[in-house]
């Protein structure tokens, strides 16, 4: 949908935040805490952002932004293009990083992953929750949403890495805690140490969303393997050098997609038979096991099994 930009500010050094309305001023779709939306750039580029606005306001959303000193075009577009009154195409919201219901949770940000926090910070103070949020950042000007956060008190606890060093995970978390769920967004080294620092809590106490792919060990070549469409009745065959999408491509089915990398969940599809092996970075290992849904832009069928069944 067309949306027009109604305010661009500065919100810490190197991160702006757009505020978006549809352009012809009707209402925006519904979204929970966690939740991203597509927005397409120059040239057709599409970037992923969180939605870090209240869910409740019908009328406007907002992204949070930081400029990448490595960008491959995107942030740079918004930084050096984007202004008041200017108009973007953005898709639907989507949420693989949904809120779950708990008495207490523990959120960490790292730098620009505070974005997607927000509003569940809102949530959880709205249900009376108990709630911490410790935020690390390159330095204190560059922590984005500051302000915003001061409302809360010492229950944030701000973690400039110039000034104390990068956030103590281990000192803070390697003790369970009853009823209490840890959400995390962050650089990869940051959720990679929560790992470590969680391994004694229960299973699915942690929640992540990732701004990278996650790095996947494979033992050796790829094996190719069969895809059966139900929806469509085709076959494909995937080689070990292509991907399921880029083959449903070929054989010009109605696919969507966006990163090609497996972490906005736009190509989501269900497994209906077989068993494939999740290289994406958005399923728990609940969810992996389970076997319901592949993304395919990067699952492959497991070694040994031979035939997916998708509903593709």
């Amino acid at each position: 949908m067309e949306m027009i930009i109604h305010e661009r500010r500065d919100e810490a050094v190197g991160v702006v935040s757009l505020s978006l309305g549809r352009a012809d001023g009707g209402e925006l779709p519904t979204w929970t805490p966690g939740a991203h939306v597509d927005v397409t750039l120059a040239d057709g580029v599409v970037r992923q952002y969180s939605l870090c606005s209240d869910p409740g306001d019908r009328q406007r959303w907002r992204l949070g932004v930081l400029r990448e000193p490595a960008s491959r075009g995107g942030s740079e577009y918004v930084f050096d293009k984007l202004h008041d009154g200017d108009i973007v195409e953005v898709g639907e919201p989507r949420n693989h990083f949904a809120l779950e219901a708990a008495p207490r949770y523990v959120f960490v940000a790292g730098g620009i992953g505070i974005t997607p926090l927000l509003p569940m910070i809102a949530a959880a103070e709205a249900a009376g929750a108990e709630w911490s949020l410790l935020y690390g950042g390159r330095t204190r000007t560059s922590m984005a949403f500051r302000d915003e956060l001061h409302q809360y008190g010492d229950r944030v606890v701000l973690a400039p890495q110039d000034e104390v060093g990068l956030l103590d995970l281990r000192g803070q978390l390697m003790a369970p805690r009853p009823s209490t769920l840890v959400y995390a967004c962050g650089p990869e080294p940051m959720l990679d140490a929560l790992d470590v620092a969680m391994t004694a809590w229960p299973a699915g106490s942690l929640h992540v969303e990732r701004f990278t792919p996650r790095t996947i060990e494979t033992d050796g070549a790829d094996d190719p393997f069969e895809v059966a469409c139900a929806a469509s009745g085709v076959t494909l065959v995937v080689p070990p050098d292509r991907s399921i999408l880029e083959v449903a491509q070929d054989r010009g089915l109605p696919v969507d997609f966006s990163c090609g990398e497996g972490t906005c969940g736009t190509c989501e599809t269900p497994l209906l038979a077989g068993r494939a092996e999740h290289r994406d970075s958005l399923l728990s290992d609940e969810e992996k096991a389970d076997q319901n849904t592949v993304f395919i832009c990067v699952s492959r069928a497991e070694r040994g099994c031979a035939r997916l069944e998708l509903d593709l």
